[in-house]
């Protein structure tokens, strides 16, 4: 980082009577109250003149804003968006300086937007904003010293400036760059010797306290070293302990191994043996398959054998029972040919009698006419039931749609009903917290009311449209949406009384004293403007509410607009409109009591928070009226419907009994028709009967034939006999066989069971020695997790070191031994007592601690006396801070003083010194206004606000003379002031102005008084603003004079 000089350059007037940094030119578009300016500033002392209002202070603003300054240091807005003028999207200033040289122009401006957004040319060409500060670093520029710029809404601050902070200004405009550097540099060296010096006197005494402390617990710590050596040694031979059960289970684990060893050796000669054994009872018991096999075999041959005898067998007797059959059949045939002829004359006779019988059978007719005429009447009965039907159901098809817009009407005005809860709700989430109870209260004693009572208003206005809820809500003030609304005192008065605890307001509405508000009407102005509606048209209320609300809140007062309104809001006003709301903003318009200048504010519009469950009245009445007319309709539709019933019951009930009758006469003529069927079947069946009887065969025919099947089965029961023999012949062999190969079957069992005995003999014994060898495992398994458990419990305990293995051999070798030692050592240090266990360590904590401070402090005192030599290097100095400081204060004392005693006054300016506080170190100024009085600090507690204005105009004058800053802004200082010490003030300024090598300065006021003295050095620049103001302005730019423009020729 580059260091600043050592002298701060003086700047010097050039030929063209500028300093460099000095302002040539102003330009201004659309800023604050100004379309556009263009403003050129004479070298020294600049008088901006103008009415309130007019812009002088926006002069100002462009000025710090342009010169790279922030916006919280004018204390008017926060962003740089909102210097933009009212309307416009966007504007920028253009400040034009004086460089180096008369030639050099330096041109900054600085473009903004309303989304707080900046641009930065530098003589054209867009550049960061560092470049800009870089700059106005050159020339000295500090638009954020009070001392150098001082607008109109930080006046006050300048009094409320301490000493300290009044210094710290101080230095920044006047005086060699320096001050601050060496200032800073003091401050910093000043508190490190402070905190050095606590330091070091805090660790001494705790040093000290330290010392003593251990002296004092010196031969305490003996005798607790002593008794630690004997537990120390106590814990040693602890140590040995767990090393010494080790080796006792070691000992154990070898010898578990050892028979393991033998037991698996035992193992493994069993095993041999019964292998041995094993070889011939396997092929025994190969051979004993085999001959199984065959048995089986043998068996199955057998079975089959007896089966297919079993079948021969039965199939010769079957042949001998078809022999009988056949004999039997032959003695049936010569029976039955003498019945034969009976049956046949027996069925002739039933023929005829059946013949005769349907001879007989009186013939019968139905009555086809009847039943076709019942049908016809059926048929009619059925087309007016139908009828009837059609008829109800159409009915109940309406009464279904009735009923259905009853219930959906019904559930429709609950839900209205149902938002009165939560609009009382939503007020009592506004703050009225009691507003339900005082509801309740209010519908309870209705009764007590002479007339009707409204309340709270928000259940009472209906608003259709939402964002005429938003302007409405934001328009009337909150208790009048709690309120309850009266027509009578004696309502007025219960309701004051009875709602007081609910924190609930009572407005009274009197009928004959009626709001006259001013009729409503859109002109065709207002339409080109946007606006169609006034805030009193845009809601529905009973008569008494809105007279209230238009009463109260001046309804009739405020129109609505849309968005092309915001883009003519200037030209609301002129309307006579001084309240207009649109979609975005609310516009209000004051005007001045002293005249006709109109201010504007212009809100955003805030989303309703009330009227989200507004309720509509005209729907409930709607829906009401509605409802009533459902059930009327509802009622007569069930009266139809009972009636059409009705008479469809008693059509159904009259066809029902012609259908029975019906019914019956065909259930006759079926009945006579089915007889007469019958009786032909029967004849029929008899005359078959007859046939079949008389088509039988012949006797002899049949005896033949019964003959030849006898020689037939009985060659064929004689042929199943002899192969009956044969098989029996073949199962005598099998069998034989069968039992010659079973026995053998069986000597092979007894000598495989004889084998088997002696195997599980010698399987007994290798299982044994199985068991025993497991056993040795599980005892070496066992062992080994002992000795590993002792292992690790010892290494827990103590790792084995050689060094501990040499302190072993010295101890007992048994574990009895080793413990008795333990417990001696142990009973030795328990003798020693002590009162303080902690002793020892809080001992080599001290050490440890008294070590530390000791470095510390030794450290800090050499610290201490480099920052002592450095503070005395920086002191001795004649160019150092304080004496350069002494030297300017002096000087602004000096000017201070004649320019106060030239007012008849008196003041000085010190230096207030605090030794080697450097942070503390301040200027006090000190006046006085009367010649009894005595110097006082100024403050805005001694001096009043003119006085506090002269005193600061006289310090900001004699700074001007050491100040090497390019220009001075002061901005109405002169408010406030009395005459005389206002032309006072007057005559300095232009005096100090004329001298030689003062910084261009800017005095800002709305008026001057009469017959000043002024000199070739006043500048004074009129600031002139208004509708008609373009025409002057380009007359006066083109440098005609005061007589030109007026038409006054010079005589």
């Amino acid at each position: 980082m580059k260091e600043p000089p050592s002298k701060r350059p003086k700047i010097v007037r050039g030929d063209d009577d500028y300093m460099p940094g000095n302002i040539i030119e102003i330009q201004l578009h659309n800023f604050m109250t100004f379309s556009h300016l263009t403003c050129k500033p004479g070298p020294r002392l600049n008088l901006v003149i103008g009415p309130n209002g007019s812009g002088k202070s926006s002069l100002v603003c462009a000025i710090a804003l342009g010169l790279a300054g922030d916006p919280k240091l004018l204390g008017r807005a926060k962003d740089v968006g909102s210097f933009v003028k009212r309307g416009e999207e966007s504007g920028y200033t253009q400040i034009t300086l004086r460089g180096s040289t008369k030639e050099e122009r330096i041109t900054i401006m600085r473009k903004m937007d309303t989304s707080n957004k900046s641009e930065w040319l530098l003589n054209g060409i867009v550049v960061p904003k560092k470049e800009i500060a870089e700059i106005t670093e050159r020339f000295n520029i500090q638009v954020s010293n009070l001392t150098q710029f001082l607008p109109q809404d930080r006046v006050c601050e300048f009094a409320r400036l301490s000493p300290v902070n009044l210094l710290k200004e101080t230095q920044k405009a006047v005086g060699d760059p320096q001050l601050p550097i060496w200032r800073d540099a003091l401050i910093e060296k000043s508190q490190e010797v402070k905190t050095l010096e606590r330091a070091i006197e805090s660790n001494e005494k705790t040093l000290d306290q330290h010392k003593a402390y251990i002296a004092e617990q010196q031969r305490e710590v003996e005798r607790v070293r002593q008794r630690e050596e004997l537990l120390a040694k106590a814990e040693t031979m602890k140590k040995k302990v767990p090393w010494l059960k080790y080796d006792m289970i070691k000992a154990e684990y070898l010898e578990s191994k050892e028979n393991e060893k033998e037991a698996k050796k035992k193992l493994d000669e069993a095993a041999k043996i019964l292998n041995n054994l094993k070889e011939p009872i396997e092929k025994k018991k190969r051979d004993k398959d085999i001959l199984k096999e065959k048995v089986k075999k043998i068996a199955t041959r057998i079975d089959a054998n007896a089966e297919k005898r079993i079948n021969t067998l039965e199939d010769a007797e079957s042949c001998g029972v078809k022999v009988q059959g056949s004999y039997k059949e032959m003695e049936n045939l010569k029976r039955n040919e003498e019945s034969r002829q009976q049956r046949i004359l027996k069925a002739k006779e039933e023929l005829a009698a059946a013949e005769l019988e349907l001879e007989n059978m009186p013939p019968y007719e139905p009555p086809k006419a009847k039943i076709e005429e019942m049908r016809g009447q059926l048929s009619e009965l059925r087309v007016s039931a139908t009828e009837k039907m059609r008829q109800r159901q159409e009915k109940e098809k309406l009464l279904f749609q009735k009923r259905k817009a009853l219930g959906e009407n019904q559930e429709r005005l609950k839900q209205i009903q149902g938002r009165n809860m939560k609009l009382l709700q939503a007020l009592k989430r506004s703050g009225c917290h009691r507003i339900v109870e005082a509801y309740d209260w209010v519908q309870s004693h209705r009764q007590d009311f002479k007339k009707e009572v409204y309340g709270p208003v928000l259940l009472e206005v209906n608003v259709p449209e939402r964002h005429h809820a938003n302007y409405l809500e934001g328009h009337a003030p909150n208790y009048v949406w709690k309120s309850f609304i009266t027509q009578d005192p004696h309502d007025r008065d219960l309701l004051v009384k009875s709602l007081k605890p609910f924190d609930v307001p009572t407005l009274n509405y009197v009928a004959n004293q009626r709001f006259s508000s001013d009729p409503f009407q859109i002109t065709d102005q207002m339409r080109a403007l946007g606006i169609d509606s006034r805030l009193d048209q845009v809601f529905d209320a009973p008569f008494a509410v809105r007279e209230v609300l238009v009463s109260q809140c001046h309804l009739d007062k405020s129109y609505i607009g849309s968005e092309k309104t915001d883009h003519m809001a200037d030209e609301i006003s002129k309307l006579g409109i001084l309240d207009c709301w649109t979609p975005e903003n609310h516009y209000r318009c004051t005007k001045s009591r002293y005249g006709n200048h109109v201010s504007a504010t212009v809100d955003m519009v805030s989303q309703s928070r009330l009227f989200e469950c507004n309720i509509d009245d005209k729907e409930i009445e709607r829906l009401n009226a509605k409802i009533t007319e459902l059930e009327e309709n509802i009622t007569s539709l069930e009266r139809s419907v009972r009636s059409l019933q009705s008479e469809g019951s008693l059509i159904d009930e009259e066809a029902a009994k012609l259908e029975k009758e019906r019914e019956e006469i065909i259930r006759v003529a079926q009945l006579e028709s089915r007889k007469r069927r019958d009786m032909q079947n029967r004849i029929e069946q008899k005359k078959r009967k007859v046939e079949s009887i008389e088509r039988e065969d012949d006797l002899d025919t049949l005896m033949a034939k019964l003959i030849d099947d006898c020689a037939k089965y009985n060659h064929d029961r004689f042929r199943l006999l002899m192969k009956f023999k044969d098989l029996l012949v073949e199962s005598v062999k099998l069998k034989q066989t069968h039992a010659e190969n079973h026995m053998a079957a069986i000597e092979f069992d007894a000598k495989i069971r004889e084998m088997e005995i002696n195997i599980k003999q010698n399987e007994k014994s290798a299982h044994q020695a199985a068991m025993h060898l497991e056993e040795c495992k599980e005892a070496v398994r066992y062992c080994q997790e002992k000795l590993s458990a002792a292992k690790r419990h010892a290494e827990s305990v103590a790792v084995l070191t050689p060094e501990l293995g040499k302190k072993f051999l010295e101890m007992p070798t048994t574990i009895e031994e080793l413990e008795a030692a333990i417990q001696d050592y142990i009973s030795q240090a328990n003798g020693i007592f002590s009162l303080n266990r902690n002793v020892l360590e809080e001992y080599e904590h001290r050490q440890r601690q008294i070590a530390a401070l000791s470095t510390k402090l030794e450290d800090d005192k050499l610290k201490l006396q480099i920052h002592k030599e450095e503070i005395d290097q920086l002191k001795a100095s004649d160019e150092s801070w304080l004496p350069t400081l002494r030297n300017l204060v002096a000087q602004i004392n000096e000017t201070f003083g004649r320019n106060f005693k030239e007012m008849a006054v008196a003041g000085e300016v010190s230096l207030e010194e605090h030794g080697m506080d450097y942070d503390q170190f301040g200027i006090l100024i000190k006046v006085k206004f009367r010649q009894t009085g005595e110097l006082k600090v100024l403050s805005a507690h001694h001096q009043s606000g003119g006085e506090r204005s002269v005193s600061t105009i006289l310090y900001l004058v004699s700074l001007q003379d050491l100040t090497h800053c390019p220009f001075r802004v002061v901005d109405e200082i002169n408010q406030g002031m009395d005459p005389i010490n206002e032309r006072k003030m007057f005559q300095q300024l232009v005096r100090a102005a004329s001298q030689p090598n003062t910084p261009q300065c800017f005095l800002l006021t709305p008026k001057l008084l009469p017959e000043l003295e002024y000199s070739e050095a006043c500048s004074i620049l009129n600031i002139m603003n208004g509708p008609w103001i373009e025409q002057p302005a380009e007359v006066w730019s083109g440098g005609e004079c005061w007589r030109n423009v007026t038409g006054v020729k010079a005589q």
